[in-house]
């Protein structure tokens, strides 16, 4: 069954373009996955500091593959210190 995320980034003052090149980097490489359906990052227009990811992928073993691939490990060694909040939630697609 798929896997659908949504993760909400805040980043610290002064960190919006550290962490926006931190999770811009993770596009290419997390598309090109096996098992990737989806992936996609957005700013927020009203709250710049604000990054919205949607990432769906195939099924749990293609999200933990994600999870062990070389850039998912630099970013998740990377990311605290220029976020201020981050969460998660599983998203479920209705209408299917």
């Amino acid at each position: 069954m798929a896997q659908t995320k949504k993760v909400v980034f805040v980043a610290k003052e002064g960190c919006i373009e550290d962490l926006k090149r931190l999770l811009t980097d993770m596009v290419k490489p997390s598309r090109a996955e096996k098992g990737s359906l989806l992936y996609h990052i957005y700013q927020m227009k009203e709250k710049p500091d604000t990054f919205v990811v949607i990432e769906t992928w195939e099924n749990e073993e293609a999200l933990e593959g994600h999870r062990n691939s070389s850039h998912y490990k630099y970013y998740k060694s990377h990311f605290e210190q220029f976020t201020a909040e981050k969460y998660s939630d599983e998203l479920i697609e209705l209408g299917e």
